[in-house]
């Protein structure tokens, strides 16, 4: 009975001490409280916390753990009680401990939000790769954390700390590793595939009305040479998986069906591009059609000056100004899944789609008919900017989960690459861009025109703005997105010959945009111009966002980052003539013979507050561009965007107009509207005049710089 019970003793004794052991392995987090914003805090005991959100940027900082952390604990965790839920959180790695936003964030991470729960939940997020990227030192520097973007939401929290990941998260990280390495391998095949020079070409390729005509010729050792369509959801690196049609002799000319049933689907090879192959073998690089066949005659449309409106919509209101200012120019935001099911709905536009019957919503539609319409009473050219939702934000879900890109990270991004890696999804993705070409391209022009497509948004920062993942390789990605531009292109051209594709870029040149680049625009405008080359040369151009370097500071003249070299880190207003000489040397021209066009797509400057100094400085930033931009005729339309200013542009007030809900001024117009009104006109020396004392100069030619 003695041994009995010493043994029960020695049990307890060893679980009291398991559990302090336990309990003394973490070293909990606690919130710095005196730095929350759009919130308010309360300690509840030592490590647990009542946090209430206020507005729409809530967060808080946490003290510095004054320790380094474990290799292998990476794990960010805590449990939590919350009745209303906290649509995502995002962690912000601090550098050095100043503990503002703004030069001082190394990096960030989203993580999923905190699901509503009665009773305490645990919540994980493993920050290893972050912390990693931000070169972050827990023992010095600090995290800060946002609790989404929504008011009057309270949680709690307690022990919050880090610890080892488990079982099920090692494995994750394993399996993310394979899909990376696998990723850097494609990177490279597709490297090589764009730098390598194949004995045999396809030198032209035609689409016709119901057939396709190929040319070329090959060199061959008497092995059997095929011919074969790629087609948008097969890679040409991977020529082993190829049919094909035999070629009997070289020089050839082939006259080939243009539509074919695949798996159930009317197939246009249209939007296939066409390579030459032996025993598996590349002998060719691939090419697009040089020449599509199109159904109307619709004229070019014409610029009659390069001011316009960026993410105008006839809802909006406003509408006098396309004829005040007078606006040349508007772009539209088109986010087709949106509007699109697959089924038929009640209030639905059907379109047959080879074969195939879509349906997109009638109201909204009727909005861009209404939209289109202004613009050609005025006489305005329309580039629509084609935007992806995620399936989370798509009216039918499984129209998002065809268009979603299978490796998306939605806590990251606000849109989605268009995924098409089936004959389904690219089917679908074809039938939307086929719906809104038809409509906005007919000869009668009834519902009005769409004359250029702006394919996707922002892609150097794709993370964010066309995710298909986090931190894909360049050549990954951008055969993805030179995929959709080829696409989008190839089926406008069937409706209006005139139709150009431009690619969105911010304010990056040389080197991503701080925090949220993956990827530096003139890298990717050298990737374009090599699938031109190797591929078949469209006409693409440039959709670009010179905003000033830090987007709440209108005084552009004073970016750092934005020097007169061709080598500069960014392009802003303040280095204009930088973009402007690119777009002019004959090697980027369309065929070699004509400039590509370049639309300021999306630009403007900010007003701090409605003060009369910031309102002041704020048109001065625009004087400026304006005068600088008025001598670079590489450059052919300027879109300001946000047009007015709006509650979700993340706290900038870069419109023309105020809030359209301000109390005091309801779409006001500020300084900056009258500027842009007189710009082009007699009045513009006069109105422009004050805001040279801001900029600091006594003439306008002190603007202008040369490039080195």
């Amino acid at each position: 009975m003695k041994n009995q019970s010493f043994s029960i003793f020695l049990l307890i004794l060893v679980s009291i001490l398991v559990v302090s052991c336990n309990r003394g392995s973490h070293e909990y987090l606690h919130f710095d409280l005196q730095t929350g914003n759009h919130l308010t805090i309360d300690s509840l005991n030592e490590n647990q916390y009542r946090i209430t959100t206020q507005g729409g940027d809530p967060y808080i900082q946490l003290h510095a753990l004054n320790q380094s952390l474990a290799e292998d604990k990476t794990v960010l965790t805590f449990e939590y009680q919350t009745s209303k839920g906290i649509n995502f959180l995002e962690i912000f790695f601090l550098k050095m401990g100043t503990g503002s936003f703004g030069s001082n964030v190394a990096g960030s991470q989203k993580g999923p939000g905190l699901e509503p729960t009665e009773e305490m939940r645990s919540y994980a997020v493993d920050l290893g790769e972050a912390i990693a990227n931000a070169n972050w030192n827990p023992g010095k520097d600090l995290l800060r954390i946002d609790f989404g973007d929504q008011p009057s939401a309270e949680v709690i929290i307690q022990n919050l700390h880090f610890r080892k990941r488990n079982k099920s998260e090692n494995a994750a990280i394993e399996e993310k590793e394979a899909f990376r390495s696998q990723d850097r391998q494609q990177n490279d095949q597709l490297a090589n595939y764009l730098s390598s020079s194949y004995p045999s070409i396809v030198e032209r390729v035609e689409v016709l009305d119901s057939t396709i005509l190929i040319k070329g010729e090959f060199v061959s050792d008497g092995d059997q040479v095929t011919l074969y369509a790629v087609k948008p959801w097969e890679d040409a690196i991977e020529p082993a998986k190829f049919g094909g049609v035999e070629i009997a002799q070289s020089p050839f000319t082939m006259e080939l069906e243009r539509y074919e049933v695949i798996d159930g689907f009317n197939y246009d090879h249209a939007l296939s591009k066409w390579i030459l192959t032996s025993k598996g073998k590349l002998l060719s690089s691939s090419r697009y059609a040089d020449f599509i066949e199109t159904e109307g005659k619709l004229p070019k449309g014409v610029l009659n000056g390069r001011k316009g409106i960026g993410g105008y919509h006839i809802k909006r209101g406003y509408s006098s100004d396309l004829a005040d200012f007078p606006a040349t120019s508007i772009t539209v935001n088109v986010g087709i899944t949106r509007f699109m099911y697959l089924d038929e709905r009640e209030n639905t536009i059907e379109h047959l789609f080879h074969g195939k019957r879509y349906y997109f919503d009638a109201p909204t539609i009727e909005g861009y008919d209404q939209t289109m319409l202004q613009a050609l009473k005025h006489n305005i050219i329309v580039a629509a900017i084609i935007l992806v939702d995620p399936a989370s934000r798509s009216v039918d879900p499984k129209v998002g989960e065809l268009l979603q890109d299978e490796h998306f990270e939605g806590e990251h991004a606000f849109y989605t690459m268009p995924n098409m890696t089936s004959i389904e999804s690219a089917h679908c993705y074809a039938a939307a861009l086929d719906f809104l070409a038809s409509r906005y391209s007919r000869e009668d022009l009834k519902f009005g025109r769409i004359h250029h497509w702006i394919i996707h948004n922002e892609v150097d920062a794709a993370n964010v703005w066309t995710n298909m993942g986090m931190d894909r390789p360049m050549h990954v990605f951008l055969d993805s997105y030179h995929k959709s531009m080829r696409l989008c292109y190839n089926i406008a051209r069937k409706y209006d010959a005139h139709s150009e594709v431009l690619a969105s870029f911010t304010h990056s040149w040389t080197e991503p945009v701080p925090v949220d680049g993956d990827y530096s625009t003139l890298d990717l405008l050298n990737g374009l111009l090599s699938y031109s080359e190797v591929e078949g040369d469209f006409h693409w151009g440039l959709a670009y966002h010179p905003y000033p370097e830090d987007l709440n500071e209108p005084k552009t003249w004073n970016d750092k980052s934005a020097t007169f070299s061709m080598h500069s880190p960014m392009v802003t207003f303040k280095n204009l003539e930088v973009l402007d000489k690119w777009i002019k040397q004959p090697e980027n021209f369309y065929l070699g013979t004509h400039k590509r066009t370049v639309w300021l797509s999306e630009n403007g400057t900010n007003s701090r507050s409605y003060s009369e100094q910031d309102l002041a400085e704020q048109a001065a930033g625009f004087a400026y561009a304006w005068k600088k931009m008025k001598h670079l005729d590489g450059i052919d339309a300027f879109q300001w965007h946000n047009w007015m200013d709006g509650r979700g542009e993340f706290g900038l007030r870069i419109g023309l107009r105020k809030y359209p809900d301000d109390e005091d001024d309801p779409a006001g117009k500020k300084p900056v509207w009258y500027l842009y009104q007189a710009a082009d006109t007699p009045e513009e020396d006069k109105v422009f005049e004050p805001y040279k004392s801001i900029i600091g100069i006594d003439d306008w030619s002190e603007v202008l710089k040369k490039v080195e």
